[in-house]
């Protein structure tokens, strides 16, 4: 049975009553990590960046983790291609962006058997985040994006650890 089975599966079983109280709970935890974002003002977006990567392996706290590492490995793989595209446009014009991009597949997606650093998603997810904050490269700017995907990180085990124990 798929995965997508499984979770269609569980979902079924559910009473309404704990399918409620589940939505309702991942819809507080969410708020509250959004708030706190906006409270330490990070942004939000990048908070759920976090959230999101916690959950595209929620089988366990192990997976979940080595989802966010993927996450961060992708937020620094990403700032490291837009040094390394930037040094290579003089030699190679318009070829430096497609040849980046390829080395970069090639090293996400051949990690993708590995248990800790497989998760490819978390990986282009954090690649994303960095192209998208649009920072510089310096170590406040890793800070900031560490620590709103951490919040959201964190949320995603708040979400998962809560429906656990009263949901499911």
């Amino acid at each position: 049975m798929s995965n997508v089975q499984n979770q269609s599966t569980a979902v079924h079983r559910q009473t309404r009553g704990k399918f409620v109280l589940w939505t309702v709970i991942a819809s507080v935890v969410a708020a509250a990590a959004a708030w706190l974002s906006a409270a330490l003002a990070l942004e939000v977006w990048v908070m759920f960046a976090g959230f999101i990567a916690w959950f595209t392996r929620p089988t366990s706290l192990t997976n979940s983790l080595s989802a966010m590492l993927c996450l961060w490995l992708g937020l620094a793989i990403g700032a490291a291609s837009g040094v390394l595209t930037g040094a290579l446009i003089p030699a190679l014009g318009h070829l430096a962006l497609p040849l980046v991009v390829f080395l970069v597949a090639l090293l996400i997606v051949g990690l993708r058997t590995q248990h800790v650093t497989g998760n490819m998603l978390a990986w282009f997810l954090g690649m994303v985040t960095w192209f998208a904050a649009e920072f510089d490269m310096t170590a406040v700017s890793f800070l900031h994006l560490f620590g709103a995907t951490a919040i959201g990180g964190l949320a995603g085990y708040t979400c998962q650890a809560l429906n656990r124990r009263w949901a499911e």
